[in-house]
């Protein structure tokens, strides 16, 4: 979570000197070379036919839909903002995890599950002045994204190490991430700082592919619903990172929408089928 919670920061710095479709194709070219030296140097075998659909959804999910949709989104929402929106995810993957499985959560999951994306839809709508922004279509499309990803993600890692799963879907992505930031960095300009090589280092390196990484391998062994439970961290983290990093400042709704979301969570994991 502490990985995952610098990810909006770092993606602000990264925008300073990329555009949006550069910063997300070189960052998956970079945890795709990381992902696929590691893969190679273990000599890890190509997984079986029948979970490759499984991964081609992670691999849309968390490696392109995500960091593609949020980059976009950052471009005109602060990071205090999308973090509070994006709080919504643990909801969104539980959800989707339900449908997958063919659980049946209880009455008191979905009340709280709705309870909460009703939250983040009059903050979305009070920050900003009446309606959702574009940049708030982006984070709600990241959230579906993401929670098929990781929710598939969590049930391949039953079968194969949590690494591995990640580590597949980034390498399968690098042919294709390559040829995409040939394109992205010609077409859009390119202003090289400090700040902005760390936060694209940072985003491949720590979010990408470390963060991933143990992401995953913890939902192999706890389960979906159990490691969404340390979820409920990162809009919390998120949000004193864009104060302490970004020097932004927060709106009283920021902290009290967030806190009313790991509310709604708690009472999810809490909920019993």
């Amino acid at each position: 979570m502490t990985a995952f919670s610098l990810t909006f920061p770092a993606t602000t710095w990264a925008l300073e000197g990329l555009g949006p479709w550069s910063v997300t194709t070189v960052r998956m070219v970079l945890a795709g070379l990381l992902a696929s030296g590691c893969l190679a140097a273990l000599r890890v075998p190509v997984p079986a036919r029948r979970l490759w659909p499984g991964l081609a959804v992670v691999a849309a999910g968390t490696v392109i839909g995500f960091p593609l949709l949020t980059t976009l989104a950052l471009q005109t929402s602060s990071t205090a903002h999308a973090a509070v929106v994006v709080g919504l995810l643990p909801l969104t993957t539980a959800a989707y995890s339900a449908l997958r499985t063919g659980h049946r959560p209880s009455g008191t999951f979905w009340a709280a599950a709705a309870t909460g994306a009703v939250v983040v839809l009059a903050f979305a709508v009070h920050e900003s002045g009446g309606a959702p922004t574009t940049g708030d279509l982006y984070l709600g499309a990241a959230l579906l994204v993401c929670a098929a990803g990781y929710a598939e993600g969590g049930r391949l890692a039953r079968e194969l190490p949590g690494w591995q799963v990640i580590g597949w879907a980034l390498a399968g992505c690098l042919p294709l991430a390559a040829l995409g930031a040939v394109v992205a960095v010609q077409a859009e300009p390119v202003r090289l700082t400090a700040t902005a090589l760390g936060g694209v280092v940072w985003l491949a390196a720590g979010s990408q592919f470390l963060g991933l990484l143990v992401w995953y391998r913890g939902m192999g062994l706890t389960g979906v619903a159990r490691a969404s439970q340390l979820q409920l961290a990162q809009p919390l983290l998120t949000l004193v990172w864009s104060v302490l990093l970004l020097g932004e400042r927060l709106t009283p709704a920021a902290p009290a929408a967030a806190v009313a979301v790991l509310v709604c969570i708690a009472v999810t994991q809490r909920a019993r089928a």
